[in-house]
């Protein structure tokens, strides 16, 4: 890449849940930053496709398979990683679900499996790559939470507790490893495209017509929306910037 303070060549990049959606929007741009890509999730035959994808532009990509969930699989991740590179310098926790429903009706079961894959997988994941990028000098950990990091939403209310959590963790991150030159920092998505939003669309009438209205840009987002965002956060160029959260959602959280 010609600026060196995006370039991200020979830099290893692992991205829970990147096979779709917004991860497999970061997953390009860091790829065509130079980074090689580590998708990382459950459904093989998704991610094998977004692997071909990203090498057929051009780009360096694997894929591993693992439930973010289970401390042991991320364990075996890492160390397949480190054995096939060496090293580990830019970690994505992407990987999200939501259940929606009001929280009367949500079942113990339910809020786990969100609470479990959207906060505890970050969790998980960092504490799994931090001994590696300590040693290799510094690294990158990029957490995505979400609007509802700021907001309430009456349907989603395990999802917001999720996402609110990202935030603190980040920062808390952010706080216990500058002195290893990490930097920890948040995206916050806004009302972007993706197959979750399009179910939302289908469940909740006018939601469409109402996110419009409220978005400055005047449109939903795209997965291609976050590739900049991604590649400035993995980079030399955000060193002095750690435990931030970025929306990224055209202007929606600073519309009245």
């Amino acid at each position: 890449m010609d600026n060196p303070l995006f370039g991200l060549t020979a830099k290893i990049a692992v991205v829970t849940g990147g096979n779709g959606g917004i991860g497999l929007g970061m997953a390009r741009g860091l790829a065509a930053a130079g980074a090689t890509i580590v998708i990382v999730g459950r459904d093989e035959a998704k991610s094998a496709a977004a692997v071909a994808e990203i090498m057929q532009q051009g780009g360096k990509a694997i894929a591993l398979a693992a439930d973010v969930t289970d401390k042991a699989a991320i364990a075996t991740v890492v160390a397949d990683i480190q054995r096939q590179f060496g090293r580990i310098d830019i970690l994505v926790n992407n990987a999200g679900i939501n259940i929606r429903k009001p929280p009367d009706a949500l079942t113990i079961e339910e809020w786990n499996a969100v609470i479990g894959t959207n906060l505890t997988s970050a969790f998980l994941c960092s504490q799994a790559v931090y001994p590696s990028m300590k040693a290799g000098g510094g690294g990158k950990i990029i957490n995505i939470g979400s609007m509802l990091s700021i907001f309430g939403a009456g349907l989603a209310s395990a999802y917001a507790a999720s996402k609110g959590g990202i935030v603190q963790f980040t920062r808390s991150c952010a706080m216990a490893w500058a002195p290893d030159n990490i930097q920890v920092n948040a995206i916050l998505p806004g009302w972007i495209d993706t197959e979750m939003t399009r179910r939302a669309r289908i469940d909740i009438p006018g939601l469409h017509d109402r996110v419009l209205a409220r978005t400055p840009a005047a449109r939903w987002g795209a997965a291609t929306d976050f590739a900049g965002t991604a590649v400035f956060l993995a980079s030399s160029a955000s060193d002095f910037i750690t435990g931030t959260a970025i929306p990224v959602d055209g202007g929606f959280s600073i519309s009245g």
